[in-house]
């Protein structure tokens, strides 16, 4: 544990300061005190997707190291084979690759590319940007506008751009038909709607997450719901931007998230397993109508961050996707996946506590309650979630503590279970139960 008076890094939690990690290698942690960790939590921040200390990886950035690490006004070799195999990875019809250095630049830069295509294109007037209720975008000011996660903009709602949102398609817990026996997708409708309230010659784009990450972690669309939105998106000109920082490369069991849903958006931002966490690295990917907008407008698409496609990061993350695709991690990630939702449902799903468990292969979350008949949540000041992640990090086995606030904003228990795609069945079976016995000490903790 870093001691409060040696350390002179401005932490994000200056009360409980973090363990000091020593090193990692294939789906293990170990910290400084010697303790070892299971980790089902692809390095805490779902970044990790295909193990630490991978050989090639380290091979691939050394050399790119030794030859050039970076050198603004080039592009590189690494930079030009990255975009042409990340299209080809990518949905049909998105061929075109900027690169940042992760998740919320990505989602900045599909804001603002968003408002340049429509600025080319002769209607400056489209600028808006809607996002959903229980989303999480990024930090930077315009993917936090876009953000419907009210903890995580409370603070800055001064600086914030009034964008507008939309329902969620939160099944468990949706405004529309929590107790239907079938999803209506009037939280689909509800984008329309916004729209229509924002004035449809004003809103540029729709930004959401293919399987929502911080703000209800695991929470999944109905099977129609983004065939529903791609529609309205088309009638009203509006751009879609699928937000797969979280569930991109991989992770759903799907090279992209949105394929679960037969749907091709304007464009993907990306970010976290693309490069597995051995550098910062993210990227829109775009079609070529956009690309095409902006090469015979003015040219030029004026925004970038320094380290924005890199030689040295590209490499790493052509290293990362082909080891993916070499290993067949993808496949791996759908059935092992859908074993560890089986496991979970089984060994915790008629705990008292467990209201929900929903996700996508790799992206599993669960939600905590405190009454199942009501789906009333605990008093936040008990942090039950997070006192679920600390005793299953004490039994030896890391997942993935959330923010609160899933219900109204405020109220409102979700954690992950998000390893590696490299996991094995004896990992989900070791990860699960430690996560049962975790959920059953808590659950009798809070009870008494």
């Amino acid at each position: 544990m870093s001691s409060d008076a040696a350390t002179r890094v401005f932490h994000r939690d200056l009360v409980n300061l973090p363990a000091t990690v020593s090193h990692a290698k294939g789906v293990h942690v170990w910290d400084t005190d010697g303790n070892q960790y299971l980790d089902a939590s692809s390095g805490g921040n779902v970044v990790i997707s295909i193990g630490y200390g991978v050989e090639e990886v380290i091979e691939a950035m050394t050399e790119q190291a030794r030859s050039v690490a970076f050198c603004g006004g080039f592009t590189s070799d690494a930079q030009e084979t990255l975009a042409r195999e990340l299209a080809a990875f990518a949905p049909d019809g998105l061929d075109y690759v900027r690169f940042v250095s992760g998740g919320s630049e990505a989602n900045e830069t599909a804001i603002k590319l968003a408002r340049h295509y429509f600025v080319e294109t002769g209607r400056p007037e489209k600028y808006k940007v809607v996002g959903r209720w229980r989303s999480y975008h990024g930090n930077t000011l315009g993917a936090l506008s876009a953000t419907g996660h009210v903890l995580r903009r409370v603070g800055y709602t001064p600086m914030l751009l009034p964008f507008a949102h939309a329902a969620p398609p939160y099944r468990y817990r949706c405004q529309f038909c929590a107790d239907a026996p079938a999803c209506s997708l009037r939280c689909a409708d509800d984008v329309e709607r916004v729209i229509l309230n924002e004035g449809p010659e004003h809103v540029a784009a729709f930004i959401a997450e293919p399987v929502v990450g911080a703000a209800a972690m695991g929470m999944v669309a109905d099977p129609g719901y983004f065939a529903r939105v791609r529609e309205i998106c088309d009638k009203y000109d509006v751009l879609l931007i699928v937000d797969e920082v979280l569930t991109g490369m991989g992770r759903t069991g799907r090279n992209f998230g949105i394929e679960h849903w037969d749907t091709v958006p304007d464009m993907i931002a990306c970010g976290k397993g693309i490069s597995s966490g051995y550098t910062p690295l993210g990227a829109v990917i775009t079609t070529g109508a956009i690309h095409e907008a902006v090469r015979t407008g003015s040219g030029a698409f004026e925004h970038g961050f320094t380290y924005g496609g890199n030689p040295l990061s590209c490499a790493v993350g052509l290293a990362v996707l082909h080891h993916i695709q070499r290993h067949d991690l993808v496949a791996n990630a759908a059935e092992v996946g859908g074993y560890l939702r089986r496991c979970i449902e089984e060994a915790i799903g008629d705990e008292p506590v467990v209201g929900e468990v929903s996700g996508l292969g790799m992206l599993q979350g669960i939600e905590i309650v405190a009454d199942r008949d009501t789906r009333r949540p605990f008093d936040p000041a008990l942090g039950v979630s997070k006192r679920i992640a600390r005793r299953t990090q004490e039994l030896g086995v890391l997942i993935n503590p959330s923010f609160s606030g899933n219900v109204d904003g405020h109220l409102g228990d979700r954690f992950g279970v998000c390893p590696p795609y490299t996991f094995t069945r004896a990992q989900v079976d070791e990860t699960v139960a430690a996560l049962a016995r975790a959920v059953r000490d808590v659950q009798a903790e809070v009870a008494r």
